[in-house]
């Protein structure tokens, strides 16, 4: 059974940056989500500097005013100061689920996350030639894809959602500078959002992109880094709000900004 029907209504965002100076910043955004949404879904760069003072920070934000499931991956800020495992149990402990090659099932939809990882996209993606540094950089975009792969694999629920920080396709990060392109998402993650039937995948990271694209199966893909929301949504709360059908023979989610 959902948790509205047979519709799970689902709010994403990524890219919040909480940083120690963020107290009260938030509320307002988390307490629109609780009022429209049945699960909260945030996708990476949760802090800014990933320091431990910033999770208590952003789950004092949370527990206030968000009163639905909150399911969320890391991004590259998360990990920059080195706490990432004392980040994650404070977030844990708020009762955020952080996802990292695993996933959480929740009113019939199931949710796979992972970082996710760079190198560019389609016949211009780094290869692992040449260079041992350049070969474990593939490696790690490989392995995360291998990680999504297998949290979308194991998920019972009739929908899967792809929870990600970097983008699985270039489409959502197109207006970006193209001398960052390549850093902002691997095409590597879209072969498992493919194969599994995924009804949509989320991320952030990409500030300047485009907020959707598809795969090349269908999949829509929806960036919803906070800056790029902030600046499309006219005014209205910077989230996206998805309702997903979890009946079989449902069609794919409806999808607003707002």
């Amino acid at each position: 059974m959902a948790l509205n029907g047979s519709i799970v209504r689902v709010a994403a965002v990524g890219d919040l940056h909480c940083g120690k100076d963020s107290l009260g910043a938030f509320q307002p955004l988390f307490a629109r989500v609780a009022e429209t949404a049945d699960v909260l879904v945030l996708c990476g760069d949760l802090t800014d500097y990933g320091l431990p003072e910033e999770a208590k920070v952003l789950v004092r934000e949370l527990t206030g005013t968000a009163k639905v499931p909150v399911v969320g991956v890391f991004g590259n800020h998360d990990y920059e100061s080195g706490h990432a495992d004392e980040v994650k149990k404070i977030l844990c402990d708020g009762g955020v689920r952080v996802l990292d090659g695993d996933f959480v099932e929740i009113g019939g939809v199931g949710f796979a996350g992972v970082k996710g990882f760079a190198g560019g996209f389609g016949d211009r993606a780094l290869q692992s030639w040449g260079e041992p540094v350049l070969k474990a950089f593939v490696r790690e975009a490989v392995e995360e894809s291998l990680k999504l792969e297998a949290a979308l694999a194991r998920i019972q629920a009739p929908r899967r959602v792809a929870v990600l920080h970097y983008s699985p396709i270039r489409a959502t990060v197109d207006q970006e500078p193209p001398e960052v392109v390549p850093f902002l998402g691997s095409s590597r993650l879209e072969e498992p959002i493919n194969r599994y039937g995924a009804v949509a995948a989320l991320h952030g990271h990409a500030h300047h992109g485009v907020p959707e694209g598809r795969t090349s199966t269908g999949v829509p893909v929806y960036n919803v880094a906070l800056p790029l929301l902030r600046a499309v949504n006219g005014g209205q709360p910077p989230f996206r709000l998805l309702e997903i059908p979890t009946l079989q023979e449902a069609a794919v989610p409806a999808a607003s900004t707002t």
